[in-house]
């Protein structure tokens, strides 16, 4: 009995958590509400074949990213004078086909190379918020105007923290940056230490087209999952939440509820592409865009994942910094939605 438990045990930490979270909800509402279990199930499917062509075309810039080596870019970046590299960084970071996760190796290297700051910043702020991938979906889930002005909002937030940082430094603020023991950012940051040229045409080469193919399926795998789960999620937000509640707390255009889903962002973000469909399912159910936004924003910079690797790298004053801007700027951005809608 004992060996069949420990392979249970065993099988369980090594499934898939998306994919295992996904099968708990399931049977969760199978088990309390059998009657929309199949509702569920429509809907998420419904939802995954209206995103389909999104999602394949976030597919393919993922991958033809990977395959051609454009991550070596990014070490053209940081040169000249400090405020061009600061908007050049934030531009790059919003553009750049980089994760909240995948970006912490290169900023190590960055740092432990010596690269300012304030660039560094910039970039690091601008990069989780919006990519090629995550701009394609938000087009398909929230629509074009939503996708500009979330971009238009990246490449603000890396501004405004590569300046932040850039007058904290002129003032004498931050020695040390990053935390003892850090080192230079292993084979992630090669690219900044030993930057390739990129292949453009990168099917012309037997194993950069292997590359596309298993990165692209990868991050197939990776989106699919995350907006299976996230659809599913979004099916018992409009079964079971009234609309009256969402407006009552978010759905006013006001400071209040922008406030409110900024703060919220934080501790309830799952990952940026799951939050989509879940900030439309609000939206729908009456949520203020303006809220919608600060949500999407504040979250993108502020998952648990990326603040606890921002943590883990830098001192504590350059990651009070990053989080003061991350609030404050996600709030302003979502004013600035509310205002132009």
């Amino acid at each position: 009995m004992s060996v069949l438990v420990r392979r249970m045990t065993d099988a369980a930490i090594g499934f898939d958590r998306v994919v295992l979270a996904f099968l708990a909800v399931a049977a969760i509402i199978a088990l309390a509400v059998p009657a929309q279990l199949p509702a569920s199930l429509a809907f998420t499917f419904a939802s995954l074949v209206e995103i389909a062509p999104f999602l394949v075309l976030s597919v393919f810039l993922a991958g033809f990213a990977k395959a051609s080596g454009m991550d070596n870019l990014v070490a053209r970046v940081f040169t000249g004078a400090t405020p061009q590299m600061i908007v050049v960084a934030a531009l790059f970071g919003a553009l750049s086909p980089f994760c909240s996760c995948g970006v912490i190796p290169i900023i190590a290297a960055l740092l432990a190379m010596g690269v300012s700051l304030p660039a560094v910043m910039a970039f690091w702020l601008a990069s989780p918020v919006m990519d090629p991938s995550m701009f394609v979906l938000t087009s398909g889930i929230l629509g074009p105007d939503f996708a500009l002005y979330k971009t238009f909002a990246a490449i603000s937030l890396g501004i405004m923290g590569g300046l932040a940082t850039w007058g904290v430094q002129a003032a004498g603020g931050f020695g040390e940056i990053l935390r003892p023991g850090v080192g230079d950012g292993g084979c992630g940051g090669g690219v900044v230490r030993a930057p390739q040229p990129v292949a453009w045409r990168f099917w012309d080469d037997a194993e950069r087209r292997e590359k596309f193919r298993a990165s692209s399926l990868d991050i197939a795998l990776f989106l699919g999952k995350w907006l299976a789960l996230a659809f599913l999620l979004e099916s018992l937000l409009i079964a079971w939440l009234p609309a009256e509640t969402v407006i009552r707390f978010v759905g006013m255009d006001g400071f209040l509820s922008i406030a409110m889903a900024t703060m919220v962002g934080v501790p309830a973000y799952l990952n940026g592409y799951a939050a989509l469909p879940l900030v439309a399912g609000f939206i729908d159910q009456g949520m203020a865009p303006g809220a919608g936004m600060a949500f999407l924003l504040a979250g993108g910079v502020t998952s648990l994942p990326a603040a606890m690797a921002v943590f883990a790298l830098v001192r504590l004053p350059v990651f009070a910094l990053y989080l003061s801007v991350s609030l404050a700027g996600s709030f302003l951005l979502g004013l600035g939605f509310t205002m132009a809608g």
